[in-house]
């Protein structure tokens, strides 16, 4: 995350996907991303998409999150033949193994998470209505407190504004945040502009290391 210093600096990205973005991750596989065995292909596609919002790829994250986390489990399925047939040896390829088939629970879990990354790519699109529907869908996920807990750090060192605690008065409020981004993302200048920065950045990272652990089971 240090190859681009700009990168998820801007509340709104509109631009095409950095060429350096580009030549860090184009060539990256959900895979190559966890230290061991995937325990999660769903939510290690979802580490991906993550780290290409960062990178301000936002078409890329998109074509990621838009899917069901069954068709991310084929996906991966699919790369894993297409690497036997580049390599032709089983021993050279690991297996892709579904750790969460018939587990209703964590599919459940893996489309909110999803669904949270399609609302946070909405925003920094600009697309302030379409990310407020995805976080709607998004209302229970189990990183939002977390969160909650952490931007109320933030907002504790910030001047007094009822925009800002309206962002935590029963969990993170994606919507209120999406409202908060669109009054401010024009006005690089306003003090406002760079509280909304941090906490775009530290709700990333808190869903990030959510994803991190569902990918690798730790």
């Amino acid at each position: 995350m240090t190859s681009n210093p700009s990168a998820y600096t801007e509340l709104v990205f509109t631009r095409e996907t950095p060429p350096e973005s580009l030549s860090l991750l184009k060539d990256v596989t959900p895979g190559q991303l966890v230290d061991g065995e995937v325990k999660s292909w769903p939510a290690a596609y979802a580490v991906l998409a993550a780290l290409w919002l960062w990178h301000d790829g936002l078409e890329e994250c998109h074509r990621i999150v838009q899917q069901t986390p069954q068709e991310l489990e084929a996906a991966a399925l699919n790369l894993h033949r297409k690497r036997l047939e580049v390599y032709q040896d089983e021993q050279s390829v690991p297996p892709v193994e579904n750790h969460n088939a018939g587990n209703s629970k964590a599919l459940a879990e893996m489309t909110d998470t999803l669904s949270f990354w399609h609302a946070i790519m909405h925003r920094r699109e600009g697309d302030f209505g379409n990310s407020k529907y995805w976080y709607a869908k998004c209302r229970s996920h189990p990183a939002l407190m977390t969160i909650a807990a952490q931007a109320n750090e933030a907002i504790a060192r910030a001047d007094a504004d009822k925009a800002l605690l309206r962002l935590t008065m029963s969990g993170w409020n994606g919507p209120a945040f999406v409202d908060y981004v669109q009054a401010v993302h024009e006005s690089p200048s306003d003090p406002r502009y760079g509280i909304a920065v941090a906490l775009q950045q530290m709700e990333w990272r808190v869903l990030f290391d959510y994803c991190v652990r569902g990918a690798t089971g730790k």
